[in-house]
């Protein structure tokens, strides 16, 4: 076996145990001080489309210009003030890549929001998202929360291949909010993790229950949704 495949087998290994140990993650970590609520929100998309940058943007509130392709699946905590609650989210980050399909599937388990990001300036990741939320609605909770990121929504004008339009009506036939954002210029950010959060309160499982079952859905519009949309108004990523 070569040693680019052993270190592919290893990682594949770790994330396993990573999986297996994320419920656990999610009873304990925080539980050194008091949360009205702690959510687990899982961001999936295409490789490249800066799911990292997002949450790092979110949680750290920097950018990395150089941020490389995440293997497996990472991790961040923001915590935050929703209408009065305190109020913990454990963001995971997970790739993209076909490779680690299997991997990440995993971690829809438990979920209380999904979050499917694509890029505006690529029409190949926004023809992917029905991909996506068939994975996720094939292996999350029934009532998880699901929301569509447009990232990189401020590249010029010549470069969009994702019109607003377009995302907008993708977002009703599915019953998601969508936002445009921008991780390196910090547009929306805040309001679309912000938002997603709040629905998610809204939607908070009593202490104690179980999380439902996933299900399959059909992939045919199924209505339009209240989401609340942001246009986004400039920036590069």
């Amino acid at each position: 076996m070569t040693r680019a495949r052993l270190g592919l087998l290893a990682c594949v290994l770790a994330c396993a145990r990573l999986a297996r140990g994320g419920d656990a993650l999610q009873r304990t970590v925080g539980a050194r001080e008091r949360y009205d609520h702690t959510f687990k929100v899982v961001v999936a998309g295409d490789s490249g489309v800066g799911k990292s940058s997002l949450i790092l943007r979110y949680a750290d509130n920097t950018f990395n210009p150089s941020y490389t392709a995440t293997i497996g699946v990472d991790f961040k905590i923001r915590t935050l003030d929703l209408d009065g609650r305190r109020v913990k989210l454990q963001i995971w980050d997970t790739a993209g890549q076909d490779r680690f399909r299997s991997i990440v599937s995993n971690y829809y388990r438990g979920a209380h929001g999904v979050i499917l990001v694509y890029d505006v300036s690529s029409a190949e990741s926004f023809e992917h998202v029905p991909e996506w939320l068939d994975e996720v609605r094939g292996h999350a909770p029934t009532d998880a929360v699901i929301a569509l990121f447009g990232n990189k929504c401020d590249v010029p004008a010549d470069r969009r291949q994702v019109s607003l339009e377009m995302a907008q009506e993708l977002a009703q036939q599915h019953r998601m909010d969508h936002f445009e954002t921008s991780a390196k210029a910090a547009l929306n950010v805040e309001l679309a993790f912000q938002q997603t959060a709040r629905r998610m309160k809204a939607n908070a499982r009593p202490p104690g229950s179980e999380a439902p079952q996933p299900a399959t859905f059909s992939m045919e519009p199924s209505g339009v949704g209240a989401g609340v949309r942001s246009k986004c108004c400039g920036g590069l990523f």
